[in-house]
């Protein structure tokens, strides 16, 4: 977890967020005025009895202990407990991780630097405190949800190693992330240009998306939740503790698992628990809003206020605090943070493509020297040509195993005789079952004949299985897959480009007449005056003309 002492939004609770200096370097400052150069005290209970320790990962099934940071470093056997002036005794091990020194302290538990022994790594380690770990329905949910999130395999997301309890000391290790967060570098910036933000967006964007298809919701997205590394590369992190928070009742109704109201869908406030992935869509809305801007959309002097505030769904336009945003970008966040989630973004993918559609990303974030290239940003030749391209999504991960038999198969002679059977619909949208070769299915690929939920088996046996699966399809289906997707995002920014042109046009006429109004008035005003005018100089003859006469007739 990042020390970012006074910082307005700053949560010392969160779980990934792990931004501490590079290796070899030491800890300026904790929280709390704590040591760092010191292990934190981890109640261990005393009514277990004492088990001889042996050293390197075979020991990983409970807390390791010594009696001094040398025993501890060196990985020899059971020790005496040492305990410190408080009575508490010291951890300096946790299964396979090796505490190194504490980063930060809050409500929630406390995280240290440690080192993964079995693989020499540096990790994070997060423990729960000991006001949670008296609640058992609590710990099974934390370890459940790290468990979850060890599931989420991305290259912009800060992944889970390890989610136990040992002798009773319930921890998580996660990715080890070298850097600082987004809102450290708001901090300094004050705010970003449009390339950059879009780039970090984007890059967060993806990895929401591949969440979401693993049905799970990240609920408390900010800048303090987006790393960034020393080499550039974006991480998306916390994912899945929110909800444990939010599933903890005593949480939910002290307003404590709400996650951060300041980026948060008014929904969410109403009730944590349901909410789907259009909320995370909301506060990274709220999130590009204030990269864009340096200020955020919605303020209040308390949380009542502030979802007071969010309720009524107004806020100003971020084209009137950075004349650099472009009109159609403006609309877009518009949509992000609708009030009504039915009139959001359905899915993260549709956000990429929109703002892709730009084309105003940057190719990498232009504060960092020296940064990484991101895949999901990264164009298409046909992109660089002006031309419509399809979402990069990352790769799935395959075992060496899965990737040497893709190899030999991709190699082998492929048998355009052999007689598949093929779940398929008809024209008239029934599914049925034919024999088909593997010419055929091929050629119903590229003639589009055969759609993307067309399953195929080698034999009357076994189960039906997506073409994408077989060797002999892949290819073709891929090709196809990128073409569906390509002209699905044409027609989509072709759509958006529409609807935007016809707003255009509605603002052009209201403009016209308005301006028509305006001349009216004048003109009414004008004949006004003349009349005055006018009458005036009747009033005048009328009444000083006799006057006149006796005059000259003296």
């Amino acid at each position: 977890m990042a020390a970012q002492d006074g910082r307005a939004n700053a949560n010392p609770d969160d779980l990934a967020a792990t931004n501490v200096p590079s290796s070899g370097e030491e800890l300026k400052e904790t929280r709390h005025g704590d040591d760092a150069g010191n292990l934190a005290e981890t109640n261990v209970p005393a009514s277990p009895p004492e088990r001889a320790a042996t050293s390197g990962p075979g020991s990983a099934g409970e807390a390791k202990v010594s009696s001094t940071p040398n025993d501890a470093a060196s990985g020899s056997g059971a020790k005496p407990l040492k305990k410190s002036s408080s009575g508490k005794k010291k951890v300096t091990q946790l299964g396979d991780f090796k505490l190194v020194k504490k980063l930060g302290q809050g409500g929630m538990g406390t995280v240290f630097l440690a080192t993964q022994v079995s693989l020499d790594r540096k990790v994070a380690v997060k423990t729960l405190s000991p006001e949670f770990a008296k609640k058992g329905d609590f710990v099974k949910r934390f370890i459940r949800e790290a468990r979850s999130m060890a599931k989420l395999q991305h290259q912009n997301i800060v992944q889970v190693y390890a989610a136990d309890s040992h002798s009773g000391v319930h921890y998580a290790a996660i990715e080890f992330v070298d850097g600082q967060s987004m809102q450290d570098w708001m901090n300094d910036l004050g705010k970003l240009s449009v390339g950059d933000a879009l780039y970090a967006i984007i890059v967060c964007a993806d990895a929401l998306h591949h969440a979401h298809e693993l049905n799970m919701i990240h609920r408390d997205i900010k800048p303090d939740n987006i790393l960034v590394t020393k080499k550039g590369v974006v991480k998306v992190a916390d994912f899945g503790l929110a909800k444990a928070l939010d599933e903890d009742v005593s949480m939910t109704q002290s307003g404590t698992g709400l996650g951060t109201p300041l980026y948060m869908a008014p929904e969410q406030a109403r009730n944590a628990k349901h909410v789907d992935q259009r909320t995370d869509i909301y506060a990274l809305g709220s999130t590009l809003y204030y990269f864009l801007s340096g200020k955020l959309p919605f303020a209040g002097d308390n949380t009542l206020e502030l979802i007071i505030a969010k309720e009524k769904g107004q806020f100003t336009s971020v084209r009137k605090l950075n004349p650099e945003v472009p009109e159609r970008l403006d609309l877009m966040i518009d949509k992000m943070m609708a009030k009504d989630p039915a009139h959001r973004y359905g899915d993260c993918g549709e956000i990429i493509r929109d703002l892709q559609g730009l084309r105003l990303e940057a190719a990498t974030l232009s504060f960092i020297e020296g940064a990484t290239v991101s895949v999901t940003t990264a164009r298409t030749p046909a992109a660089a040509a002006g031309q419509s391209a399809p979402v990069r999504r990352s790769a799935k991960a395959v075992t060496s195993a899965e990737d040497a038999a893709r190899t030999s198969a991709k190699g082998s002679q492929v048998d355009p005789s052999k007689i598949w059977y093929v779940q398929h619909q008809t024209g008239k949208g029934k599914t049925t079952i034919s024999k088909m070769s593997t010419v055929q299915i091929l050629q119903g690929i590229k003639g589009e004949m055969l759609d993307m939920k067309t399953k195929a088996k080698e034999s009357a046996q076994g189960s039906f299985l997506p073409l994408a699966q077989y060797i002999e399809f892949a290819s073709v289906v891929e090709k196809r897959v990128v073409k569906n997707k390509a002209e699905s995002r044409s027609k989509g920014l072709q759509n958006q480009f529409a609807k935007l042109d016809k707003q255009e046009s509605r603002r052009k006429r209201w403009r016209w007449l308005k301006n028509l109004v305006e001349m009216a008035k004048g003109g009414v005003s004008l004949l006004i005056w003349l009349a005055i005018v006018a009458a005036i100089i009747g009033a005048a003859v009328i009444w000083g003309w006799p006057e006149l006469q006796k005059f000259m007739n003296r």
